[in-house]
């Protein structure tokens, strides 16, 4: 599991303003953990300090064991915690699909043989294995995407830490990513921590985690954390937007469960009450 403890940071020693205050939480193996806020909340700070790329101003991140602080294991540690950025051109390295893909497990010094294995499993896991011999540059920015994620998992990582990976596509790229995401999550069992400000991308976790001026505000389940729609757009957040259609009929008089987060589930409140007219 992923302990953090006490974990304060600022960027510099001077700065009197924490970016992060405080903060405790526990996340489990397995699990598909979104993190919403808006910007300065410290999210993408948090994102940073799971895998060592920032270090604690004081209190700990400890992944499986081992603690960021400590180099002797930092390249172990980051070898189980993938991260995916916002751009996936900035993680894109080489002409060919495929070598981009192997590029992780070639510096971590595996066997030729281990590569091609991990490059070819890494592929058909985002369903990009027919492209295995195109330019990257070629490719849509979710096709991009896939293979910057196809390059984490080459590496083999337990956790896989997504930036706003879906800010800079298309909704089809996003729908492709997402799918992605939630394949790897319920397939392959890798724990998700995925950073976004799509509502709709953190309902499909199986927790929430709200953070609000570098604390962590609310972590609950998405449905639980949702139905607080006055408390979310106090802070500057929305909820999904059929979220918030159910809450405005119900606060109109209509008996439906203002607790639903997707289409189907409106429709399934929605359709009894239009027999009923008929």
């Amino acid at each position: 599991m992923i302990e953090i403890k006490n974990l304060n940071f600022k960027y510099n020693e001077t700065d009197e303003k924490l970016i992060l205050k405080d903060l405790n939480l526990n996340i489990e193996s397995g699990d598909f953990v979104a993190i919403l806020g808006h910007n300065g909340s410290g999210k993408s700070t948090l994102a940073k300090l799971l895998n060592g790329l920032l270090q604690p101003t004081s209190g700990d991140v400890i992944v499986d064991g081992l603690n960021t602080k400590n180099e002797e294991t930092i390249w172990q540690l980051r070898s189980n915690t993938g991260m995916v950025f916002q751009n996936p051109d900035n993680q894109i390295v080489a002409t060919i699909v495929e070598e981009d893909v192997a590029f992780g497990p070639e510096n971590l010094g595996i066997e030729t043989k281990e590569i091609r294995k991990r490059v070819d499993q890494a592929l058909k896991s985002v369903g990009m294995s027919e492209y295995a011999r195109r330019a990257p540059h070629m490719l849509s920015g979710g096709q991009k995407q896939r293979i910057a994620i196809a390059g984490i998992l080459a590496i083999s990582p337990k956790y896989i830490i997504l930036d706003e990976p879906t800010a800079m596509l298309d909704p089809v790229g996003r729908k492709e990513v997402m799918s992605t995401i939630e394949y790897l999550n319920k397939e392959e069992k890798k724990t998700i921590i995925l950073i976004t400000h799509y509502m709709d991308e953190a309902a499909r976790a199986n927790r929430l985690v709200v953070m609000e001026k570098g604390q962590i505000l609310i972590d609950e389940k998405p449905r639980e954390v949702f139905s607080h729609v006055d408390k979310i757009k106090e802070i500057g957040l929305d909820v999904p937007q059929v979220t918030e259609l159910a809450w405005e009929l119900n606060k109109e008089g209509f008996d439906i469960n203002s607790k639903i987060l997707n289409t189907d589930e409106l429709v399934g409140e929605l359709w009894p009450l239009l027999k009923q007219k008929m």
